[in-house]
């Protein structure tokens, strides 16, 4: 009986991923089912809306894939990829690998079940909308296999509803094939689909939606000719351009003009059965002083690695770098990214210097304890490395610790340096390439790329060279933006990445105390760097002031996703688990 038991719990897993009737929260109609329902355009519709809601999108939201990269930090915690200790029953940790397999063949079936509803109709509505229809539906089935595909490698792959008895039989399909089927979903939707796309409630996927996703895939699967031309017929549609103000972006919760795909979130709509919004709780990267728990923070490596405003990188000799004030004179996106010492945010004064014992907390016009200094009486517990995340922060995040900013899912500036990246691996380095990163960078001094006396412009072309500043163009443009743990597995630096530990400060004021007054603070020197690029902070480390938080650890298999165990399990046989689990 124990048996049977288990083998039907695990039956319900695959079963519910593959061939289920899930009920749609959006239908209303208390009798609907997949028999009933999709009669009229209107049903179709209202079925599609369901591609919006946040829950679907497991690890594009909530840092989820930024904390398992060199970007993130968070004491001793290390996540599972990062510390080399996830495996196939990892189904409820933080990276929810279960439960990202899981919805994406959700979407997967509910996008073959519309896509076979609208055939139906043919001939009751007009070709244009029917085709419509089915571009959207499109997109998300390519949305789901591309995820797929860029974590597990071969999946199973199906295009039409199937029984539980082929659900039973259906092994590993070699990716190629899927990214085949990926290609063509994406281009059904950019032909079908419109310009714009939100007429309705609902700020659909549109034409350069398509576009942007396929030049996406095509790039994490390294094919660079696709990556270039999807990317080119985005850029081509002339819709979208550069938000003027980078920091500005990430609080503006618009439909705006960089904003190519985006799952709105609303604290007060999403509410659980408690009362309890269901949006992401933000109290950890909220600064204590201001009613935070700040457990977490954007990395050491992550504040070394942006250039200075001279164009130099901090290693440079002749940079000007100044390790006691690593804020000074960066590129402005780390200032955005990073709250440095003197930042209003979150309604006070963010300091964590050990002299800094009281802060302004402007909403009460009075001088509080700053309980973020590693000097004061909670110097444990204060920022462990003394960073603090600005990029996104909202004063409404104090208020009621919890992000409704929109998931972004992609944005114009990823299109444009995907395209330098595709066109640098393809080595046809030609002015389009250094055009597109050059906007980039100017946006982020508030300047156009004309204006080369306000920004430093790219102008190397040698392949070698271009190749790392772009890689760091990504990293400084997209940080905490759960873009970097793709760009870590893509350009195969893992290893690299996760041979580094995190560090931090002394948890005893007495001992940062002493430092600072010694001139030690904020770092003791500057870190040096290995030949990718990689900040190294090992020669600092002394064990009493600098000190390492948590341990990293490469393994191989990483990679590659494990595929639920219980899944494998089931389908002993049939379906394969991926190597190393």
């Amino acid at each position: 009986m124990k048996k049977i038991a288990y083998i039907i719990m695990a039956c319900m897993a695959i079963i519910t991923s593959l061939v289920s009737c899930v009920d749609l929260d959006l239908n209303p109609l208390s009798a609907a089912s997949s028999e009933n329902w999709y009669s009229t355009t209107e049903e179709i519709r209202i079925s599609l809306n369901d591609f919006y809601r946040a829950e679907f999108y497991v690890v594009e939201q909530g840092w989820s894939l930024d904390r398992n990269t060199d970007d993130w930090s968070q004491r001793t915690n290390i996540y599972p990829i990062a510390a080399g200790s996830i495996d196939a029953s990892t189904a409820k940790s933080n990276i929810n690998v279960a439960k990202t397999w899981s919805y994406s063949y959700k979407n997967v079936s509910r996008a073959n079940r519309i896509l076979s509803a609208i055939d139906r109709l043919e001939g009751k509505y007009s070709v244009d909308e029917l085709n419509a229809l089915r571009a959207e539906a499109c997109f998300f089935r390519a949305f789901a296999y591309a995820r797929l595909i860029t974590l597990w490698g071969d999946v199973p792959f199906y295009l039409e509803a199937i029984t539980p008895e082929e659900a039973f039989k259906m092994g590993r399909t070699d990716k190629k094939t899927v990214l085949e089927q990926i290609y063509k979903d994406y281009d059904y939707a950019a032909e079908y689909l419109p310009l714009t796309n939100n007429s309705s409630s609902v700020s659909r996927v549109e034409k350069g939606a398509a576009y942007a996703f396929k030049a996406r895939i095509a790039l994490y699967q390294k094919d660079y000719r696709t990556a270039v031309e999807a990317a080119a017929a985005c850029i081509a549609l002339d819709k979208y351009s550069l938000y003027p103000d980078y920091g500005e972006l990430f609080r503006d919760k618009t439909k705006h003009c960089e904003n190519i795909f985006s799952i709105v979130r609303s604290t007060d709509l999403e509410v659980g059965s408690d009362g309890e919004p269901t949006t992401q709780g933000i109290g950890s990267f909220i600064a204590r002083s201001a009613g935070g728990t700040h457990n977490a923070q954007p990395s050491w490596e992550l504040l070394a690695v942006y250039e200075m405003t001279n164009g130099k990188t901090i290693d440079d000799p002749d940079s000007g770098f100044d390790p006691h004030n690593p804020f000074l004179n960066r590129d402005p996106r780390c200032c955005e990214t990073f709250a440095a010492p003197g930042t209003r945010i979150y309604n006070i004064e963010w300091n964590p210097a050990p002299d800094k014992l009281q802060t302004m907390d402007y909403s009460s016009g009075q001088m509080i304890t700053n309980k973020d200094s590693k000097g004061g009486s909670d110097a444990t517990n204060a920022a462990y490395n003394g960073c603090c995340l600005r990029k996104g922060a909202q004063d409404e995040w104090r208020e009621r610790l919890y992000n409704d900013n929109p998931v972004m899912l992609m944005r114009y500036a990823d299109v444009l340096l995907m395209y330098a990246e595709a066109k640098i691996e393809l080595g046809e380095i030609d002015q389009t390439v250094l055009a597109y990163m050059n906007d980039v960078r100017a946006r982020a001094y508030g300047v156009t790329r004309a204006e080369t006396d306000s920004y430093p412009e790219v102008t190397v072309t040698d392949q070698t060279e271009l190749r790392k500043i772009l890689r760091r163009e990504r990293r400084v443009e997209f940080a905490w933006e759960n873009l970097r743990y793709y760009d870590l597995q893509r350009w195969g630096q893992f290893e690299n990445a996760f041979s580094h530990n995190m560090y931090g400060f002394s948890r005893t004021a007495s001992v940062n105390i002493e430092n600072f007054n010694k001139g030690n603070w904020f770092w003791p020197q500057t870190p040096d760097f290995d030949e990718d690029g990689f900040p190294r902070f090992e020669a600092m480390v002394d064990g009493t002031f600098i000190v390492q938080h948590g341990e990293r650890h490469f393994d191989p298999k990483v990679y590659l996703w494990p595929i639920p165990s219980e899944d494998v399990q089931i389908m002993d046989g049939v379906l394969t688990q991926n190597p190393g689990y």
